[in-house]
């Protein structure tokens, strides 16, 4: 395959001459310096104009001196003459021998300059024919850039080229030895193809016998989908050895050079799992740090919790809540509330069918109607209700369902399509247009006073009564402090700052860690951290303390479940895959209980002035 060397953008009539020569000279042995075949004639193309631009100075600048420093020679003889043989002469002869002299001075300027500017057209001559390669760099280092960005670009281009060794219809390329021209790149055994039969195979769908030189060239020049290498290879690890080199030889893009032999690891890794279900265009995977807090005890039974984070110390204070949780004889929780939501958003030509359509499914028989729509789509999925929204002529329609084990988002939405399209077409609004499926009345993924008030995904209240004695020798301080700090910190300050749903000292951190280690969706933190921590003292002098969580969105089956790291950090809970979606709301109590131990040792952290040691003595080496 040729080398991916753009061609030079020219204007035909500034190279009508220059062009034809370049083209011409020979791509190796030239004057006894031996040049690869790409990038010395490139280098000398892409000089040829600056030098001819010199030249053309250096010769009108010749033009101009040197008939002005002979005219001036001649002339201040001339009059030296006159001046002298004159029987009366013009001016003093003093005055004569000092213009002389001073025509003389400015022709020995006029000669010198005159002198340099051939010397130095001369010299650029024979560096550019004799060492072309010094002459790129010295003219790279004095000329500015070109104004085209792929001619800036193409030296870089190249270079990241080069280590490709491609040989399909490269007959300019000869390799370091007979290894390499038997293997190309990245040490695959096929021999070289021409470009035309490289296209032909991709087309009939024999790319996988294409080395790898081969499918990154295919690649970069837009033959191969880049999305679509794991479709086209049906080797997933393949194809992430590939777009790693195609996304480091990407012209035009200088910062993803490294890429391919970064520490970021790709291999002995399932992609066959996450194509089409986890990510797209994917070049290898994050490895996070996973540790385990507890054991905790949650209504009875024991269980660690998978944390992955890189924050130091909040594992470590996680478990230590366990501890004096356990004491209290471990965790006691309640499910307030089980259904995923979407909103669409649909309007009308006016606010009087718009009404008509929100009395419709507001009414006992709307109802009943749209659920048996919804219903229709999915085993698991059940619609317990639709609330409505008007505003102008538009009508926001939140449907919530139990959704089993799945988190539910695609199986929601799912049911709201074939709801909507049961109302447009059987239950009498033909008029109806769908704006877009979720208006934002969800709320799903951005903070949202509804999923606070309403709830949304599983809902929990965690609660626990730890002994005066236990708080006092785990997490060294009082119930009194414990309970004041919290009233200040929790609930006056997250009030003054406005929050919603943010009365809590760091319950994020704790659900972040056991989603990322369980394959929950990360970005719906910003509604499952919803929570508000409330602690009292009873008549006995003992603490009782609740975290309040009615928005933790979380499943056992679907997303990234389905990796088997994830899936096994599920398998540590018992929690994994299908069960009536009891297993799901055996993930929401273990966030709710992770989060009401976090709550607690944090809090006594900072009741005793402990914060900043213990991230000294876990977050620092």
């Amino acid at each position: 395959m040729e080398n991916r060397v753009p061609d030079v953008p020219t204007s035909p009539k500034k190279n009508r001459v220059l062009k034809p020569w370049i083209q011409s000279w020979p791509s190796e042995e030239r004057f006894g310096v031996t040049m690869s075949s790409t990038t010395s004639t490139w280098q000398l193309r892409r000089n040829v104009p600056a030098f001819a631009v010199g030249a053309v100075i250096c010769l009108a600048a010749s033009f101009i001196t040197v008939p002005r420093t002979v005219l001036a020679t001649a002339s201040a003889a001339v009059q030296q003459r006159n001046m002298t043989s004159m029987p009366y002469p013009l001016m003093d002869p003093s005055m004569s021998m000092g213009y002389s002299a001073y025509s003389s001075r400015t022709s020995n300027i006029l000669y010198g300059l005159n002198t340099l500017i051939l010397a130095a057209f001369l010299g650029m001559a024979a560096v550019m024919v004799y060492a072309p390669k010094q002459f790129s760099i010295i003219m790279n280092k004095l000329a500015p850039q070109l104004p085209s960005e792929k001619v800036v670009e193409v030296d870089k281009v190249v270079e990241r080229i080069k280590p490709v060794h491609c040989t399909c219809g490269d007959t300019g390329h000869v390799a370091q030895d007979a290894d390499e021209a038997s293997q190309g790149y990245m040490g695959d055994k096929h021999p070289p193809s021409t470009f035309d039969e490289c296209v032909k195979m991709y087309e009939e769908k024999e790319a996988y016998e294409l080395n790898d030189s081969e499918l990154v060239e295919l690649t970069l020049r837009g033959i191969i989908p880049f999305h679509a290498l794991e479709k086209t290879l049906a080797d997933p690890t393949r194809a992430v050895r590939i777009r790693r080199a195609v996304v480091s030889r990407t012209p035009g893009v200088h910062r993803t050079s490294t890429l391919e032999s970064s520490l970021l690891p790709f291999e002995d890794y399932d992609f066959a799992r996450v194509f089409g279900s986890c990510a797209e265009n994917v070049i290898g995977y994050m490895p996070i740090p996973v540790g385990v807090a507890g054991p905790i005890t949650i209504d009875g039974t024991s269980v660690f919790l998978p944390m992955s984070t890189t924050e130091g110390a909040l594992i470590a204070s996680t478990s230590r809540g366990a501890k004096a949780l356990n004491g209290g004889g471990g965790v006691t929780t309640v499910v307030t509330g089980n259904g995923m939501t979407r909103a669409p958003v649909v309007s009308f030509a006016d606010v009087k069918r718009a009404g008509a359509c929100k009395d419709f499914v507001d009414s006992v028989e709307g109802q009943a109607a749209v659920k048996k729509a919804f219903d229709s789509t999915s085993r698991f999925g059940r619609l317990q209700r639709v609330t409505t929204k008007l505003a102008g002529s538009s009508l926001y329609l939140r449907f919530k369902a139990t959704t089993g084990d799945a988190m539910g988002m695609n199986m929601i939405s799912k049911g709201v399509q074939e709801a909507l399209t049961a109302l447009t077409r059987d239950l009498g609004f033909p008029d109806m247009n769908i704006v877009s499926l979720s208006g934002n009345f969800c709320t799903d993924k951005k903070p949202a006073p509804i999923n606070w008030i309403d709830g949304r995904g599983k809902g929990i209240v965690a609660e626990c009564t730890i002994p005066k004695e236990v708080v006092e020798r785990t997490l060294k301080c009082s119930v009194d402090a414990l309970c004041k700090l919290n009233i200040s910190k929790n609930l006056v300050g997250s009030s003054l700052a406005g929050s919603v749903g943010g009365n809590n000292a760091h319950a994020a951190n704790i659900v972040t860690a056991i989603f990322l280690a369980t394959g929950q969706d990360p970005a719906q933190t910003v509604g499952s951290s919803n929570c508000m921590t409330l602690m009292e003292p009873t008549e006995h002098g003992d603490l009782r303390m609740s975290v309040s969580m009615p928005s933790i969105e979380v499943g056992t089956v679907g997303g990234g479940t389905v990796l088997e790291p994830q899936g096994a950090m599920l398998d540590l809970i018992g929690v994994r895959g299908s069960n009536n979606g009891q297993n799901a709301i055996d993930l929401a109590k273990a966030v709710a209980a992770g989060v009401l131990a976090g709550e607690l040792s944090l809090c006594s952290a900072l009741t005793v002035g402990a914060l900043v040691e213990s991230h000294m003595n876990h977050n620092r080496k």
